[in-house]
Order: structure tokens, then sequence, then C-alpha cells
């Protein structure tokens, strides 16, 4: 004899026998006659071959058992309904899952808000992964995400069949910076290029896995790679190198001298600022990338994300 299987229309019986007191009152919500709820709970009794109501006085109550199957039968029911939402919506034009390669010059915590309202409108999982200088437009590329945040200028070329739409999210302002009691910050400004290679420098490594990784203010000094913007500022504070660093990120180590800024001579080639965008790919199509470039336009969200 075949093992019996719970459906969610018996689910519904027992959760509505627990609210309403009795087979009567479930037979009444549930749209059916008494005798067809009645029918249903004995066969549902046979099948698991156990006694779920408890049927002796004016109300019906649960055994211990049926108490046991409301209980993880209620947190089905719940599962089941949460897919049938996101059924619906996913029907409607909601992506299943969108993938955002976020860089390392804005923290995580800085998207937080933006996650919170999303989850709240949309029945898309999100997957957030943390890429350096060209891997955001790398992970577009190779199709690892759907969406760049943070992406620096110069989208990648020589991509057969592949189209790029960018958002300008603002600027980066970048400045050298060194920690207190690091040699160079007592050396008078601006700083010469061979007093720069005198010291270790500290860079984060581009996360490329097949586009041409890049570089971005190298001073041809000795250096230690780092995984991500926030560990090159923590090396910096802690005086094992020296490099140029987002101002934004930085503003509460400057307030409480933990790092001093210094102007270079080479600033005027390397750039003191770096515009910022958010990219997609020119095929994306679906209402949760819609919903996100929507809310990277807005000013208020720009500035919360560089300010």
């Amino acid at each position: 004899m075949p093992d019996p299987v719970l459906s969610l229309d018996a689910l519904l019986l027992v959760d509505a026998v627990a609210r309403r007191g009795s087979l009567a009152g479930a037979a009444e919500e549930l749209g059916r006659t008494p005798s067809s709820v009645t029918y249903a709970a004995r066969r549902l009794e046979e099948d698991l071959d156990v006694l779920l109501f408890d049927r002796r006085g004016y109300r019906a109550r649960l055994t211990p058992a049926g108490e046991e199957l409301l209980r993880e039968g209620r947190q089905l029911l719940a599962a089941a309904e949460e897919l049938r939402r996101r059924v619906q919506r996913v029907a409607r034009g909601w992506e299943t899952e969108l993938r955002i390669a976020l860089d390392s010059v804005i923290p995580f915590y800085r998207l937080l808000p933006l996650i919170d309202r999303f989850c709240t409108e949309a029945p898309t999982q999100l997957r957030v992964s943390h890429e350096v200088l060209g891997g955001t437009w790398d992970a577009l590329a190779s199709h690892r995400s759907d969406l760049a945040i943070g992406a620096s200028a110069g989208a990648p070329s020589g991509q057969p069949g592949v189209g790029w739409r960018s958002l300008r999210l603002g600027e980066a302002q970048f400045v050298f910076a060194v920690a207190r009691d690091h040699p160079l910050a007592a050396a008078a400004s601006p700083l010469a290029a061979a007093q720069l290679r005198a010291h270790r420098q500290i860079v984060v490594g581009d996360t490329s896995q097949r586009l041409a990784p890049r570089t971005a203010g190298l001073i041809g000094a000795a250096t230690i790679t780092v995984p991500s913007m926030a560990d090159k500022i923590a090396a910096q504070v802690a005086g094992l190198g020296v490099g140029y660093v987002p101002l934004h990120l930085v503003r509460e180590h400057l307030a409480r001298g933990e790092l001093v800024v210094k102007t270079t001579e080479a600033e005027r080639e390397q750039g003191e600022r770096v515009a910022l965008y958010a990219a997609w790919r020119a095929d994306a199509r679906g209402k949760a990338i819609d919903w996100w470039r929507t809310q990277l336009a807005a000013a208020d969200v720009q500035a919360a994300l560089l300010g």
C-alpha cells in the first residue's frame, strides 16, 4: 500500500477545524458541505493511521498528533502561499534572481536601505558580489552579474554581441593618505614621485576573471595587494603602506587623525576625481532591474552611496 500523501487541502481542513472549533464551522469557512468535510477528516485519519480530531464534547479539538500536524502544516501552507505570490509576480515580469556586482569603492552597508525596500516590493531574490576595478565590467561581460554598481569609466570593448547601458552615479574623490606616524606624514607637500617610490604601496587587486585586469594610482613602489578597499584603508591606517583612497570612505579616519592627506606632484596626472556608474547589458529586461535603475537615478540615493 503506498504511503499517504498530505495535500494542501487536507492541511487547510485541519487549520480550519482548529480555528473554528468544529467540522461544521470548517465546512462553512471552506465553502463545502458538512458531510464532505466529515468524510475528508475521516479519510485523512485513515490514510495517516492516527486520530487527529477529538470529537467528544461540543467542540472538535485536535489530538496531540493533530496539533503536531497543524504546527508543521501551517508552515507548509505559508510557504505555498508565498510560492503562489512569487509565481504570480514572476509571471508579471519579475526576474527570479538579480545578481549585483558591487565595486568596493561603495561599502555594502550603504546599499542596505535599497535592499530593504526592494525586498518588500519584489519577489526577486538578490545575489550580491564584491568586485574591484575592472571586475565590475568583467562580471557583466561574463554573465556573473546583471547589474554593476560603482563601475569606473571605461566599458570593455571587443565583446561581440554585447552592448552596455550605464547611469552616472556621481564622482568619488581620491586622496593620497598615510598613517599619522608614517615617515611621509611629516614630509613637505607636494610629495615627489621619488619620495613615493621609496615607500610600500597598498593596492586592491582587480577581480576580473576574463578581461584584462586594471590598475589605478600605481606609483611604482613595492606593493601589498589586498582584496578590498576596506582592507586597503585598514592596512594604511596600520602604517603598512600608502596610496590613494576614496575620500568618502576615510573621513572618519581623517577626523580622528588616524590618516593624514598629502598632496603629490602626480595628482594632476592621476586625477583626483573618478566618475562612477551603474551599468547593465543593453538586452537586460525585467521589472527587478528596472526597479534598481529607477532607484539609482535618484539624487538622494546617489548621495547616500557616495556622500
